[in-house]
């Protein structure tokens, strides 16, 4: 009868992903996409060539995400959080350990009718608690977005902004887990110009 909690416990493990994996996450595209990046590479590479001006650039956006202001207070905000939620599922494990070990005890001199009632109050226990832990997964997601939206959006605007100065067609992120660029020309990596923006070193590289 026992339903065991650590699976409950998996749905927050699941969501203590550190912020760089989430915002590398936020802008991958699937595998699919991959050949359709490597073919605008190509075509933008013969056009950079036609017209003597860089079409392409890119970034390494999870290094870009580290080095932002308030990433670091960001990310230890909701390590705090998520560590308060492990420690409220950790209170299930033990309250419903309890509950079952208690019931494994006892089952063999219940009659039926009984063994059948806390069987259903242990399936109750478990619904409540699932309940929970579905709502604290959600809450995760939730304070996630809040605290690491206004960082994404600064970012996007820097390197729009630059996209734009620049008279860049596309900029690339080369720290996404699908990236199939083996090969750049480090003039391309508009990471460390990025980075000083977001710092308030101006608009003067």
């Amino acid at each position: 009868m026992e339903i065991p909690l650590q699976d409950w416990k998996l749905l927050l493990k699941r969501e203590r992903i550190t912020f760089e994996m989430r915002m590398m996450k936020k802008h991958v595209n699937t595998a699919r996409w991959a050949p359709l990046a490597l073919a605008l590479v190509v075509v933008a590479g013969v056009a950079a060539s036609q017209q003597g001006t860089p079409q392409v650039a890119y970034v390494n956006l999870r290094a870009v995400m580290e080095q932002t202001p308030g990433y670091q207070t960001a990310q230890d905000s909701y390590q705090v959080i998520s560590d308060s939620f492990q420690e409220e599922i950790a209170g299930f494990q033990t309250s419903y350990d309890s509950a079952v070990t208690a019931f494994q005890q006892t089952q063999v001199v219940l009659t039926p009718t009984v063994r059948q009632e806390k069987q259903a109050e242990l399936a109750q226990l478990s619904q409540r608690y699932q309940g929970r832990a579905n709502e604290i997964q959600n809450e995760l997601i939730g304070k996630e977005r809040e605290l690491l939206s206004p960082l994404e959006e600064r970012v996007q605007l820097v390197i729009e902004g630059l996209r734009a100065e620049r008279n860049v067609a596309m900029i690339f992120d080369v720290s996404a887990q699908v990236n199939q660029i083996i090969s750049a020309d480090t003039d391309l990596d508009l990471t460390g110009i990025v980075i000083q923006r977001l710092s308030g070193g101006g608009a003067n590289n």
